[in-house]
This record gives structure tokens, C-alpha cells and sequence, in this order.
């Protein structure tokens, strides 16, 4: 049915500055979310930033502070509290619990506000319970600190961005815009978030995790990569792809080809190839009138029922669901 103009009402996106920030990390849902418009053009979000303090400056961890005209009471407006890194939270990150200022800030935080964190700000959204007994990730350095701090929490630290529905959890920094796009592309699909990713000059979606940004004792020669074998596999999804058709594309073994390709991209070939045929068939589904049996052949998934397992393993829905889902948003741009 759709939204009537008295009904219709943004997203409200609060970003919580809190002294210390990074103010990359700041302006990473600004520049995702202020982006995205209905096809009345009317904005999707309405993203603000709020202190945990009354309105004034927050310290930054460059040579300048921020103006922040919102007070924590503003949480309570949320649909979608962020909790951006900062190197400033004190017991939050030595100690693992709240300051009696931050405490009495989240508690604005209604039930069932859905809530995400950039890097370290992941410590305050543990410090707070949210996150017990839930799957979360944080920049790969601090994985292990954040694991011994609170061991009732799952922490996997080779991801990019967890997911655990309503509450969301990134790497380092950059991660931060492939966690802000994710949630877009949940939101309303991948055409969305994908033309917001583009006018951003990023990736829509950056494959693998976090182990291809770690530094290692030995550097790996410089060998050739498995680069070509990706390209050649993404231009067959619709045939059946074998590991050793992929490992003949770069002359390797494939022992050899596994291997490095789990160095490059953070996971196996098998669960790299699942993922792109995931994407394709979502893509399919939003964007076009093909049946769910074409697109599973056209996704390399052979038959509807192949298809209908993935999606549901990875996303949680069937894909008629899925379509039924993005393809009313069809008219929404970025």
C-alpha cells in the first residue's frame, strides 16, 4: 500500500559524538544516509549528530572541535542510533563499563531502536549490554582486547561488518561506509545503495574481511594474484564453476590458488562464489520480471530450490519474499 504524504516520515539516524572522535568516522552516516531519496524526492533519512552532554563542542582527535547543537535526549527521537570510534572512552575500553554521563545518555535509547557501531565505538554498545550473548566484530587490532573484556560476546575479528539484525557492528574506519551501506541496501534494496556507492566513489559491496588488511610477520612474495580467476568466474556465474577451472585461470594448484586466495580475500573460493551468486540473484530480483527458476539458473544456482537455501541461509528470506520485499521500492533512487 502506499505511503500517503501525511504518513510519510525519514528514517531518523542519530550519530552519538562523543569526545576523542574520529571525524571520518563522523561524517560516514552523513554522507551515506543524507543521499537517498523517494521517487517524490522526499529524503529517506533524516540523519542528526547528538552529545552526550547539552549542546557545545566535542573534542576531536585532530586540532579542532566539533559543534554539536543536540543534547542526549535526542536518542530518544532515533530509529537508528550510531556509535562512531573515539579515543577518548576511558573506562569504556580499559575497564568495560559506562560512565555514569554515558549511562544516563543511552538510557534515552527506546525498545527496539535499531543500533550500529564504526571501530571502537563497538566498546560502548557492549559496555551497555546490547550486544551480550551476539555475534560482533571491531578493528582486527582491538579483537582480542574486546573478546577478554567481555567474553559473553562472539567477537569475529576477520569481518568486515556483523549483522545481527537489529543490532549491527563494523571494523576500522572504512568499514564503517561498507556497514552504512549494507544497512541502505537492507533497507531498500541493492539499486539504492548502489547509487549512493557510486556517487561516493566507493565499492558497493568490497569482498572479504579483515585479514586482507593485516599486517604479517613474513610478507607474502609478491607473486600473482588470483585476481584474473575472479574476473573470469564473475563473467560464468550462469555455468558451473569448478575450484580447479579457477585455479587454471592464474596456473596455479589448487592448494596453491586456495591459499592465496583466502589471503587476498578473507575467505575460501567456494564461499566467495556462493556470495556473488547471492548478489547476482538478488540483483535479478529487484531489477527484473524473470522467474525465480530463470534467475537460479541465471545466478548459477542450477534450480529454484538451490536458490531458495542460499538466500534464506544468508539473508533470511525466500527469494518471492525478497522480491516482494524490493520491488515495491523500485521507484527510489540515490
Amino acid at each position: 500500500m502506499a505511503i500517503s504524504e501525511e504518513a510519510f516520515r525519514p528514517h531518523r539516524v542519530v550519530v552519538l559524538a562523543m569526545d576523542g572522535l574520529l571525524p571520518f568516522e563522523l561524517g560516514i552516516p552523513h554522507r551515506i544516509f543524507d543521499r537517498p531519496r523517494d521517487h517524490l524526492r522526499r529524503p529517506l533519512y533524516e540523519v542528526v549528530t547528538c552529545s552526550i552532554r547539552p549542546p557545545g563542542p566535542v573534542r576531536t582527535d585532530s586540532d579542532f572541535d566539533v559543534m554539536v547543537a543536540n543534547g542526549p535526549e535526542t536518542l530518544a527521537t532515533a530509529d537508528t542510533v550510531i556509535v562512531p570510534a573515539s579515543y577518548e572512552f576511558g573506562p569504556v575500553y580499559e575497564d568495560g563499563v559506562l560512565t555514569p554521563e554515558l549511562a544516563a545518555a543511552l538510557a534515552h535509547i527506546r525498545p527496539g531502536t535499531r543500533l550500529a557501531s564504526i571501530c571502537t565505538g563497538v566498546y560502548v554498545l557492549a559496555a551497555a549490554g546490547f550486544l551480550d550473548g551476539r555475534p560482533a566484530t571491531t578493528h582486527w587490532a582491538d579483537a582480542e582486547h574486546l573478546q577478554r573484556l567481555f567474553p559473553q560476546i562472539k567477537v569475529d575479528p576477520d569481518v568486515l561488518y556483523v549483522d545481527d539484525g537489529d543490532v549491527l557492528t563494523s571494523a576500522g574506519v572504512a568499514a564503517g561506509i561498507d556497514l552504512c551501506l549494507h544497512m541502505l541496501r537492507r533497507d531498500h534494496g541493492s539499486a539504492v545503495a548502489n547509487a549512493v556507492a557510486r556517487r561516493t566513489v566507493v565499492p558497493p559491496h568490497r569482498e572479504g574481511g579483515q585479514a586482507q588488511y593485516i599486517r604479517r610477520p613474513v610478507p607474502e612474495p609478491q607473486l600473482a594474484t588470483t585476481t584474473t580467476a575472479r574476473a573470469w568466474a564473475l563473467g560464468r556465474l550462469h555455468e558451473p564453476i569448478q575450484l580447479r577451472d579457477m585455479a587454471e585461470q592464474e596456473s596455479m594448484s589448487v592448494r596453491t590458488f586456495t591459499r592465496r586466495f583466502r589471503e587476498e580475500v578473507g575467505i575460501s573460493p567456494g564461499q566467495w562464489l556462493t556470495q556473488q551468486r547471492v548478489e547476482h540473484a538478488r540483483h535479478l530480483l529487484e531489477s527484473t520480471d524473470l522467474s525465480v527458476d530463470q534467475i537460479a539458473r541465471d545466478a548459477g544456482f542450477g534450480t529454484a530450490q538451490s536458490m531458495r537455501q542460499h538466500l534464506q541461509a544468508a539473508l533470511g528470506v525466500t527469494p518471492t519474499s525478497y522480491r516482494r520485499t524490493f520491488r515495491t521500492g523500485s521507484g527510489i533512487n540515490g
